[in-house]
């Protein structure tokens, strides 16, 4: 499958969600390269060594969360052109507000079948970067598949 992303970054701290991340990104059709930060302190060291394409980025992680995160990268100016996707289990309004709010791209909701995760990750593989709102409005900023949890 053809996408101008070919360079991927995961911040997930639970080794489990990572593997299934990365299967459902090679079962899509995808080929990427798949970089893993295991902690919010990893990702912004392996940050400073490489911008990927677009970063997944787990709310809910040990040393530093991906809330702080997304704000450290936000701050940042070279990261400005790097999609930023909250990949979360939470369906928190506050939590989706502060994202929405901290600038990140989309905020998505990490789905409760492997079927499902595998439509998330083709519908954010599906936009196009470079053209597309990096900052959409509120109303599609969450990515949420499954019929059930509407934000």
């Amino acid at each position: 499958m053809q996408t101008s992303i070919e360079n991927v970054l995961i911040a997930e701290d639970d080794q489990d969600d990572f593997d299934l991340f990365k299967d459902a990104i090679t079962e899509s059709g995808y080929s990427v390269s798949i970089e893993h930060a295991e902690n919010g302190e990893i990702l912004l060291k392996v940050l400073n060594l490489n911008v990927p394409d677009i970063l997944f980025l787990d709310i809910h992680m040990p040393c530093k969360d991906g809330k702080q995160c997304l704000k450290e990268i936000r701050e940042n100016p070279r990261y400005d052109a790097m999609p930023v996707i909250m990949y979360t289990s939470s369906e928190s309004r506050n939590d989706v507000e502060y994202c929405y709010r901290q600038r990140a791209n989309r905020y998505a909701i990490k789905p409760t079948s492997f079927k499902e995760l595998k439509k998330v990750i083709q519908k954010i593989f599906s936009i196009d970067w470079a053209k597309a709102s990096y900052f959409p409005p509120l109303s599609t900023f969450v990515v949420n598949i499954s019929a059930e949890g509407k934000i």
